[in-house]
């Protein structure tokens, strides 16, 4: 039966990233949706979009469009000025090493892979964004910075318009574990900073982890 799957923010983290991907064993019927900012502060953030790269071919990927991604994304329309200081500041600095120092290093098939993220996906049953959402907005209404930037550390948007459960990332969880309020599934579970990198499965509540080492976390 196919599968809805949501990854957390991977953040550089790639050896995370293959460890989950090897335990969920994506097939073509499947649907991965990443939530944005699979760049940034992690070491790996080329060796990430490889990754991502190989598994558009071999499964349903939807990337989505994260703060970090617009950072880059704007960073490189901006050539050496503002934008691209703040982007370093933000954590840029981890993904121009590795891709050898330079915007001008990445290669095209990459920066189209930022440019082509969504800013949100639905199904039936649930919806994805980066970070947050309007609770009485449409979904192709939603202000971008509440899409991207908004941080859900202090309060947490109640259920959506549509009915539909959200299932979000970006706001990080230090201690490594989702939380799910029942409408709303947070899954930044903060892979870079000593967290784990979480997977999703949307339907049936089924979750894969993994550390930044790539140690996959038994669950009992």
């Amino acid at each position: 039966m196919p599968r809805t799957i949501a990854i957390g923010d991977i953040h550089g983290c790639s050896k995370a990233l293959a460890t989950v991907l090897a335990a969920i064993q994506p097939t073509r019927e499947d649907t991965i949706i990443t939530l944005g900012d699979v760049i940034d502060r992690g070491p790996e953030s080329r060796e990430t979009v490889d990754q991502l790269l190989a598994l558009a071919k071999a499964t349903n990927l939807v990337p989505l469009l994260g703060n970090h991604e617009e950072m880059l994304l704007a960073a490189g329309r901006g050539g050496l000025g503002q934008e691209l200081d703040f982007w370093i500041h933000c954590g840029g600095e981890a993904t121009l090493a590795s891709y050898g120092g330079s915007l001008d290093e990445i290669p095209p098939d990459h920066i189209q892979f930022f440019a082509r993220c969504h800013a949100y996906y639905e199904t039936q049953s649930h919806f994805f964004v980066h970070a947050s959402y309007l609770p009485e907005i449409p979904l192709d209404r939603q202000p971008p910075y509440q899409l991207r930037w908004a941080s859900l550390y202090e309060s947490q948007p109640g259920a959506h318009i549509s009915g539909k459960k959200a299932v979000v990332g970006h706001t990080a969880l230090r201690d490594g574990e989702i939380l799910d309020l029942g409408h709303l599934a947070m899954i930044d579970t903060y892979c870079h900073g000593g967290g784990n990198l979480t997977a999703l499965e949307v339907v049936t509540g089924q979750i894969w982890q993994a550390d930044k080492t790539g140690k996959l976390r038994t669950r009992s």
